[in-house]
């Protein structure tokens, strides 16, 4: 028996193994349902030897000098800098909606003006939720905000989730920024990038310990058990600890029902050509059914004549049937979730992580730093 068992081996899973491996040189073992490793973050080679990820774009980006550098004893990198153009009314411009995404849709004077205005109440270089200035008194400013919610935002959001804004909680809106500057940059953190040969060979890097056991196409449930407040691994008591990374409502068997989540849909095509579009992402809020398409070549700086893009088409996640992205932000979802995450605190060895076990959406770089968190806290 292992000391300690992994369900799941995606960035969450990676970071807990690869701690009690190699800092405490004790035995774990990663249970994974799908055939390979890394999780939504799996990338590959395709036929066409374009380097794709599987599971759309994943840009690595954080402010975490901590996090940069851990990862970085597994792989060298690809410092990119991530830019996304939106499609509105027959153009492309900067996404998040910018000064520069302003003068490219709206006439010079206009332009001008409501550039100084932004400049003058908010401040410059700053990011401002649509929402807030929707609420200013300025009556501009307001038309300005409302224009920016019906073309950037309020349909892609319908077709990311499936409802009205509203309908969701308010932290999603304030995701989506007005950034007063005229710097393109998706991100603004101080490391970006991806790993420079991929990110499963830097997951296999961080899993090359002796110490790791990986059994892909596993589903947990065929080995792990629980009763009561312990856990049973093939009709045994498991005494070590258990990380679980999956989704908390599959461990009780839904026993209070299911937690919802949107999935994904790709559409990958290989083009006969050197680039297909200018920028890594292109958002089409307003026209298509899919909401982006992405191309691969501009993510990962890779020399190669043909070009491979993914065409993203949000929808319903089905249970057995797609892949679970996306919690759903609502209240009521909140609630069941911490009907499960009450039961969880009965099982004494049980370590919750990740953005389905904890039903909240996490970046990168922020489960990789609470995940180092908690090997500190609750395992070294």
């Amino acid at each position: 028996m292992v000391d300690y068992i992994v369900i799941g081996a995606g960035f969450a899973g990676i970071v807990m193994a690869e701690r009690i491996a190699n800092v405490l040189g004790q035995e774990v073992m990663i249970i994974e349902k799908r055939n390979h490793i890394g999780g939504n973050c799996y990338d590959y080679h395709d036929e066409n030897g374009v380097l794709i990820h599987k599971y759309g774009p994943h840009i690595f980006h954080t402010d975490l000098e901590e996090v940069w550098q851990y990862l970085s004893h597994f792989t060298e990198w690809n410092n990119y800098q991530h830019k996304v153009l939106g499609y509105i009314d027959g153009i492309k411009v900067p996404i998040p909606f910018n000064l520069n995404s302003l003068h490219q849709s709206l006439p010079d004077k206009l332009a001008e003006n409501l550039e100084t205005k932004l400049i003058q109440t908010f401040g410059y270089n700053v990011k401002i939720p649509i929402l807030e200035l929707k609420e200013t008194d300025d009556a501009e400013l307001t038309s300005l905000a409302e224009f920016i919610y019906e073309k950037v935002f309020l349909n892609y959001t319908k077709k990311q989730w499936g409802m009205e804004p509203e309908d969701l909680d308010p932290s999603v809106t304030a995701r989506v920024p007005v950034y007063i500057s005229r710097d393109d940059r998706y991100f603004q953190n101080k490391y970006q990038g991806l790993p420079k040969k991929g990110y499963t060979e830097m997951f296999e890097n961080m899993l090359s310990s002796d110490n790791i056991q990986v059994k892909l196409g596993t589903d947990f449930r065929e080995v792990v058990q629980h009763d009561g407040d312990k856990f049973i691994i093939f009709d045994k008591e498991f005494e070590g600890k258990l990380i679980y990374t999956g989704k908390i409502d599959e461990l009780f068997n839904y026993q209070y029902g299911k937690l919802p989540y949107r999935s994904l849909d790709f559409e990958f095509e290989n083009l006969n050509q050197e680039y297909y579009q200018e920028v890594g992402t292109v958002n089409y809020p307003n026209d298509y059914d899919f909401t982006r398409i992405t191309e691969f070549k501009h993510l990962t700086g890779q020399k190669i004549e043909s070009t491979t893009i993914a065409r993203e088409y949000p929808q319903e996640y089905v249970k057995e049937t797609n892949i679970p992205y996306y919690p759903i932000p609502k209240p009521e979802n909140r609630d069941l979730y911490q009907e499960y995450l009450a039961k969880s605190i009965q099982l004494k060895n049980l370590i919750l992580l990740g953005r389905l076990a904890e039903y909240q959406y996490y970046n990168m770089d922020e489960i990789v730093a609470a995940g180092l968190k908690i090997f500190e806290e609750r395992i070294k």
